[in-house]
């Protein structure tokens, strides 16, 4: 048995254990706030681009058809993104989404598909190589810089160059999507070609017999669009795995810390019953000692 000694220095330094969940608990929930509103204020604009896609599109079809739209008519060659974060301490929303995208990698290559993966943070890399070393194109990470565009857009160009060099035929991206403090959705997008889905056309205004011209055409916008789209949709989601994140870390930080609370008041039990335990010996030896005299 441990002596009151040992005790009181495992105590403290489960104490101090205690305090640094308790910080990164804090810190979580205050960089949840802002990260929270950035991934919801993101969902319309991405909403709303996917939706002007989606009427554009329908006037669009066949050889006119942008690339990233009509696809390359192959279904051979695959790139899948995976999203997840650089840092740990946040239970299992990382090793979610990577155990997701496993799946369908091993899925698609026990199909006889042509795989190769992209991630984005530390532990989408981690999660992946060991398995899968051989198909990697790139990892990106983001550190602790916030989200935004300029951060994203030379992902997006590398896919865009990867598939327009005919290296890949379907891209898809894995992420977590933030649905609440404690839920977090492991979520697959297919990016290309985009999925023109018709819930995204949202409802036409009555024009009242008028008809839309676009100048320049359908397919001169949807050229430029198309590649903007793909730095959105991953801009969003990179925003939605940053707020899913910091809840998740919330919730892991305060999970711990009561623990640490429970374990504290056990071993303090503990140590009071071997102290007293020390004690009374003591007072049986001293009275035996007296008694043989």
């Amino acid at each position: 048995m441990a002596s009151v000694k040992e005790m009181r220095t495992r105590i403290a330094s489960v104490k101090s254990t205690q305090k640094i969940t308790k910080a990164l608990q804090m810190v979580a929930a205050a960089k949840l706030r802002r990260a929270q509103a950035q991934a919801e204020a993101a969902r319309p604009y991405a909403r709303r681009m996917a939706s002007v896609i989606a009427n554009l599109a329908k006037s669009v079809s066949g050889p006119s058809a942008p690339l990233l739209l009509a696809g390359t008519g192959k279904d051979q060659r695959h790139l899948i993104v995976v999203a997840a974060s650089d840092r740990g301490l946040a239970g299992g929303i990382n090793s979610n989404v990577v155990r997701a995208a496993r799946e369908r990698i091993a899925s698609l290559i026990a199909q006889g598909k042509d795989v190769r993966i992209l991630t984005i943070g530390r532990k989408a890399r981690d999660g992946l190589r060991r398995q899968f070393a051989s198909r990697f194109v790139e990892n990106y990470e983001l550190g602790l810089k916030s989200p935004n565009f300029e951060l994203v857009q030379p992902i997006a160009q590398q896919i865009i160059d990867l598939y327009l060099a005919g290296e890949i035929d379907v891209v898809t991206l894995f992420y977590s999507r933030f649905k609440s403090v404690i839920s977090q959705v492991p979520t697959s997008k297919q990016l290309i070609p985009a999925v023109v889905d018709a819930a995204d056309e949202g409802a036409s205004p009555d024009l009242k017999g008028g008809v839309y011209s676009y100048e320049p055409g359908e397919e001169e916008i949807l050229k430029t669009l198309l590649p903007r789209n793909i730095a959105i949709q991953l801009l969003a989601a990179v925003l939605e795995n940053q707020a899913g994140f910091f809840a998740a870390q919330m919730a892991a930080m305060d999970s711990a810390t009561r623990n640490a609370g429970d374990l504290i008041n056990a071993l303090t039990i503990q140590m009071n019953r071997t102290r007293q335990a020390q004690i009374t010996k003591e007072l049986i030896e001293i009275i035996s000692g007296a008694e043989a005299l």
